[in-house]
């Protein structure tokens, strides 16, 4: 077990303990941020070079997973927050000198939703855009934001590039009271806007070259930085969710001690319950397990010199996201046989399904376009559609 995941472990109650004030305030606590950049895990996935520990990937995940079982809020911004690191340690050294040189313990914010237009000009580009769901935002000084490059001089034979834009906290605005939703209130995932900023050429980086591959060779042959970018962030999106679940299930339990149905039968010996409960931990489980696994083995064959191709990043992406549906369902079938007592505003039952639910929509959780984009090339059709991965 990594420090950072055993620091969130004993920290846990105290991480639980700012559920409901995070909540309240519509973004994470000073102290709840405090617990996670204490624990070292957002420099899991940072460079060695400029003060992380570059991890192995599933230390990451199981990182994630901690934070969000504690606390759902944490934990989403855990994931998102958490790979930025990952994308920062392939930019230019120029670059990661500018977040990290001072305090390598800095943050970055996102989202890398192409929402920007982007118009070159002498030196970078002159970026505007209005972002949605930047997850964590108030905690971080640095952001990227994907936006695609519109350059009315180039000739038009393809989609226009999407490039990641990096940027300094005041060369954009969060727009405060833009995170109103029924569940991870406390993540804070404000809008963000701009209007013409300056970002150099060096702060952008391709977001199809990121996917492909393209600019591992900048961290040598550190396996971590050979993994396919659209699955590394697609599996911390999934972490979160699998500890938003696990929370479900340990407040199930707590749950099922006290209850006592109509028929005067208590939860722990009730089938129904106990068959919804051994679903739930069978199927995280499975989840986790599938996952961890088939990142072993790209990082024993990243580490051998071999790359992974886009069916195979196609396939880790059907399999990610069957499982996170799988728990997704199990915790459903859970919470409709807890009964109505389940759904009260003063049991944290209701809160954390809230939680998983909200996080259960994300697009790196959505099914069918992973299913018709592997089926497509399973097949050969030709057709392509646009997926993360």
């Amino acid at each position: 077990m990594h420090t950072a995941v055993k620091y969130i472990e004993e920290a846990a109650e105290e991480l639980k303990a700012e559920r409901g004030p995070s909540n309240e305030l519509g973004r994470l606590t000073n102290q709840a941020a405090k617990i996670l950049i204490d624990s070292g895990g957002f420099r899991l996935l940072q460079a060695k070079s400029h003060g992380g520990y570059e991890a192995d990937i599933t230390d990451f995940l199981a990182w994630v997973r901690a934070v969000a079982r504690a606390n759902p809020s944490a934990g989403w911004i855990a994931g998102v927050v958490g790979v930025h690191p990952w994308e920062i340690a392939l930019h230019a050294d120029e670059v990661q000198n500018e977040i990290f040189g001072d305090d390598p313990t800095t943050l970055a914010a996102s989202p890398y939703a192409p929402m920007g237009r982007a118009i070159p000009i002498e030196g970078g580009y002159k970026l505007t855009g209005h972002w949605q769901y930047s997850t964590g935002t108030d905690h971080c000084d640095w952001v990227i934001l994907g936006g695609i490059v519109v350059d009315e001089s180039a000739p038009r034979n393809g989609p226009p590039p999407v490039l990641h834009f990096i940027l300094p906290r005041g060369d954009y605005e969060i727009i405060e009271d833009s995170w109103h939703v029924m569940g991870l209130e406390g993540t804070g995932s404000k809008d963000i806007r701009i209007d013409g900023a300056f970002v150099p050429e060096y702060r952008t980086i391709s977001h199809t070259g990121l996917s492909d591959g393209e600019y591992g060779h900048r961290r040598g042959d550190t396996p971590l930085y050979q993994l396919p970018f659209g699955c590394v962030f697609s599996a911390s999106i999934a972490a979160a969710t699998f500890g938003i679940a696990q929370a479900n299930i340990d407040a199930y339990r707590d749950y099922l001690t006290t209850r006592v149905s109509a028929m005067g039968v208590v939860g722990t010996t009730d089938p129904y319950q106990q068959q919804a409960l051994a679903e739930a931990e069978a199927d995280l489980a499975a989840g986790i397990a599938h996952i961890d696994a088939m990142f072993n083995d790209w990082t024993a064959r990243t580490t051998a010199g071999e790359t992974i191709d886009n069916g195979e990043r196609l396939e880790f992406r059907r399999n990610q996201v069957r499982a996170v549906q799988r728990v997704l369902d199990s915790v459903n079938t859970m919470m409709s046989r807890a009964g109505t007592a389940a759904v009260w505003t003063t049991r944290e039952l209701e809160q954390l399904w809230r939680d998983l639910r909200t996080g259960g929509t994300h697009l790196s959780n959505s099914m069918d376009l992973i299913y018709n984009a592997w089926a497509n090339d399973e097949f050969g059709t030709g057709v392509e559609r646009y997926t993360f991965h």
